[in-house]
């Protein structure tokens, strides 16, 4: 029996004494006892993931994942991936999974079912952004299950037209002799066969039909989780990111946003472009400006050091030969990389690089002059000459004594002979 003097006996006591009586099995509701059950489920659960009681779930669950042994918790590799994408997702921004604006394929809102038929196959997308006046102008988006529902259904009414005329005439010629029946006949098997497409009007404007669809309109600061929820609310999987003045900023559809988690999806349709940078036979590499500066580095090795400033600021290569240049490069123009690098513009339009050329050593750039074409050398040289201040007058060179004697004065007649100094004349 505990000394009751002891102290340790004493504090036991009192914590004891202020515990409620714990109630007997039989007192507790069966609400109680499922209650105490999943709570303890809960409890093995996170024992046997090595889950820590005193931090969060999502914290317990991002230390497990970056855990190198997945046999641990039995996640595989793909799991362990898609996961980290899950919670990564909360952190995304619609603009950081957004299309920029130069890669929108878009037509406008008056363009026939025949060019719009066109674009899509140009394009090589289900859906299409459709706009009145200019992009900043959007009005909905059209799809291309809608367009082809819309040519059958034209298809079957003309059709429909065309078996009924058959019809009136076949009764309108049995009165008629047997060798002029012959005709509307055949025009009747025609009419009662397959569809006629040709009979559709492609030249009506997309505008007159019932085919633009509503589309969303979000700010690029919005959670993409967020945007995910109201796509699937809204039913509508294509959205447009405005910027603050209601400009368009950039697309994104439902695709963009899973492909964040489970990684690229492509189907039967879509073309393996390779990759984005290819090395050519004369040690040189290709490029697409829009490869980012990772894949770049991966490529060139670590001698292509862009800077963590130039990196903060763009994350694909077209964006650095911007900024390197000081404006938007032309075709055919070079850059002057880090390092040895040299870069060739091959392919550009007025907006935005498209393909470029790298090469290593090749001094095909003047390194004092990185990042100026020859014009604006020029014209810096100009301003630079004219800026300089002009200092006194030159003294003029000194004559000769005797010039020639102009033309004019021979035609005249023989000129007045000059005199002579004395000391000419002595020494003659």
């Amino acid at each position: 029996m505990p000394d009751p003097s002891d102290s340790r006996y004493r504090s036991t006591a009192a914590e004891a004494a202020s515990q409620p009586e714990a109630a007997p099995e039989a007192a507790r509701t069966p609400a109680e006892r499922n209650g105490e059950r999943q709570e303890r489920w809960i409890d093995r659960l996170r024992t046997r993931l090595g889950l820590k009681s005193s931090a969060s779930v999502r914290q317990n669950l991002e230390d497990v994942l970056e855990d190198n042994t997945p046999a641990s918790d039995g996640f595989s590799p793909e799991e362990r991936s898609m996961l980290r994408n899950i919670l990564d997702l909360r952190e995304s921004r619609v603009v950081d999974l957004a299309q920029p604006r130069a890669d929108i394929n878009a037509v406008q809102k008056d363009i026939t079912l025949a060019a719009l038929m066109q674009t899509f196959e140009d394009a090589g997308h289900t859906r299409l952004v459709v706009y009145d006046d200019a992009l900043d102008d959007p009005v909905g988006m059209v799809h291309i299950k809608d367009l082809v529902k819309h040519l059958f259904t034209e298809a079957k009414k003309a059709t429909k037209k065309k078996r009924s005329r058959a019809k009136a005439d076949a009764r309108a010629a049995e009165a008629k002799p047997a060798e002029e029946i012959a005709a509307p006949r055949r025009e009747t098997a025609r009419a009662t066969g397959d569809l006629d497409l040709g009979a559709v009007d492609l030249g009506v404007a997309l505008a007159s039909t019932r085919l633009i669809r509503p589309i969303l309109f979000v700010p690029p600061s919005m959670p993409a989780i967020d945007l995910l929820a109201r796509m699937q609310a809204t039913r509508i999987q294509l959205a447009l990111v405005v910027d603050e003045y209601g400009g368009t900023d950039g697309l994104i559809a439902m695709e963009d946003i899973v492909e964040s988690i489970v990684g690229d999806i492509e189907d039967e349709h879509d073309v393996d472009d390779g990759r984005t940078i290819a090395a050519t036979a004369d040690g040189a590499f290709v490029a697409d400006a829009r490869a980012t500066l990772d894949e770049v580095r991966e490529a060139l090795g670590a001698e292509f050091d862009p800077g963590e400033q130039v990196a903060d600021e763009v994350d694909t290569l077209g964006g650095y030969l911007t900024v390197l240049a000081g404006h938007v490069p032309v075709r055919g123009e070079l850059l002057a990389g880090p390092g040895e690098f040299e870069f060739e513009v091959i392919d550009a339009d007025p907006r935005r690089v498209k393909r470029v050329k790298i090469t290593r050593g090749r001094g095909l750039v003047d390194k004092p002059a990185r990042g100026r074409r020859k014009d604006e050398e020029e014209q810096a040289a100009a301003a630079a000459a004219a800026s300089t201040p002009v200092s006194s007058p030159m003294p003029l060179p000194s004559l000769p004594d005797s010039l020639p004697a102009p033309a004019s004065q021979e035609r005249q007649g023989p000129a007045a002979p000059e005199p002579t100094s004395p000391d000419i004349r002595k020494a003659s």
